[in-house]
């Protein structure tokens, strides 16, 4: 019996394909970034990922703009606090990818500790709407990178982008133009690696 194709297969399947194993993260961005009906059309596909329960646990901070800088002050108050003598270089390397960057997007994790869906599956559902976000840059030709770190761990900022009591900041996603041409994507591992086929015994 033949093999039947998949009833949503599309015809562009291929395209999307190597546009997903094409993805890589790109730190050295620049204006412009996606903003209007482009930008909301990217962030509709974050909402777009697995929900078990329908919980709705996304919660995404945008950066942008004039409030860059206020957020250069909030990630700086907050490096100084945690370490009074950090050094100059490390502000510096904050300053410079904050004041380039047009798009920062905080993102976060609205957690029902004691629902019965287990608290990794809500944050696993967060995850895959920022690997959306960030596939579909990518497909939207801008570059994207995800930040976590210190600074994404830290209550102080949390606090201070909105996050509330129950809600996690679990990183940032900076968002711009490539400033440099793109490089084809570094050699991926041999998925076989990664991959076995359970028999039963």
């Amino acid at each position: 019996m033949p093999t039947e194709a998949p009833l949503h297969a599309a015809p562009a399947a291929d395209a999307v394909l190597d546009s997903l194993t094409a993805r890589r993260s790109i730190g050295l961005l620049q204006s412009p970034g996606p903003e209007g009906e482009a930008l909301d059309k990217i962030l509709r596909t974050a909402v777009s990922a697995p929900d078990h329960g329908k919980l709705r646990p996304w919660r995404y901070v945008l950066i942008r703009g004039a409030a860059r800088m206020a957020f250069l002050q909030v990630i700086t108050e907050a490096m100084r606090a945690r370490d009074p003598e950090v050094a100059e270089a490390l502000l510096e390397k904050q300053r410079a990818r904050i004041h380039r960057t047009p798009l920062i997007i905080a993102v976060g994790a609205a957690i029902q500790a004691e629902h019965k869906i287990p608290e990794v599956e809500q944050i696993l559902t967060v995850g895959a709407g920022a690997m959306n976000l960030l596939n579909a840059f990518h497909a939207s030709g801008y570059g994207a990178v995800w930040l976590s770190g210190a600074n994404a761990y830290d209550p102080a900022v949390s606090s201070a982008l909105g996050f509330e009591a129950g809600e996690r900041l679990l990183g940032f996603l900076y968002v711009g133009t490539p400033v440099e041409p793109v490089s084809p994507a570094p050699l991926r591992p041999d998925v076989q690696r990664f991959v076995r086929e359970w028999r039963p015994a």
